[in-house]
């Protein structure tokens, strides 16, 4: 593959199933490569530095936003989550399409400032449900599960700002849809 590769942003709430419907599709479309956010949050189970996230301080986040480092940043449930300029960059312009997993507000950053890009919104089947789904996970205290919900009902206020939204209420129906778009946009590019 030649040329610049196409930029995928996908985003939800906490919970909707975001992170399982990512890893569906970078398994089906292996000229897709994942961007790794960088974060100041503690690794959860089974996450791995380099792979799901690269763990940082905050003050190391801080400098690097000191130094213009982040194509996006944001501080959401008290940690910040940013994107590296540089791995983008280099990563488009050997030709290979990219996917950011990553939250509304980095995602508002990324849209404003580049239009050629594709953006995907994933919707929980309902509120009760997300609570549901975010309980049963077994990672956050009570507290900042109601904190996550809270920040849900100001993102999915913005879900019409993307170019897509799939709804994640059947999993298998939802990685469908979503394969779907991946489809349909990379054979434009």
């Amino acid at each position: 593959m030649s040329g610049i590769g196409k930029l995928f942003v996908i985003s939800a709430p906490s919970g909707a199933g975001k992170t399982t419907l990512v890893r569906k599709v970078l398994n089906r479309f292996k000229g897709l490569s994942y961007s790794v956010s960088h974060t100041t949050r503690n690794p959860r189970r089974n996450e791995q530095e380099g792979v799901d996230y690269f763990f940082i301080t905050s003050v190391e986040f801080e400098q690097r936003i000191t130094l213009d480092h982040w194509l996006e940043w944001a501080k959401v449930h008290d940690n910040y989550y940013g994107t590296s300029k540089e791995f983008v960059r280099t990563c488009l312009e050997k030709g290979r399409s990219l996917l950011l997993d990553i939250d509304v507000q980095g995602a508002g950053q990324i849209m404003t400032s580049n239009s050629d890009l594709v953006s995907i919104f994933i919707m929980p089947p309902s509120f009760e449900i997300l609570s549901q789904r975010l309980e049963k996970r077994g990672t956050d205290s009570r507290q900042v599960i109601a904190q996550r919900l809270e920040n849900a009902k100001s993102e999915i206020v913005q879900k019409d700002l993307y170019q897509y939204v799939v709804v994640n209420d059947d999993l298998d129906e939802a990685i469908e849809a979503l394969c779907s778009i991946f489809e349909k946009e990379m054979a434009q590019s």
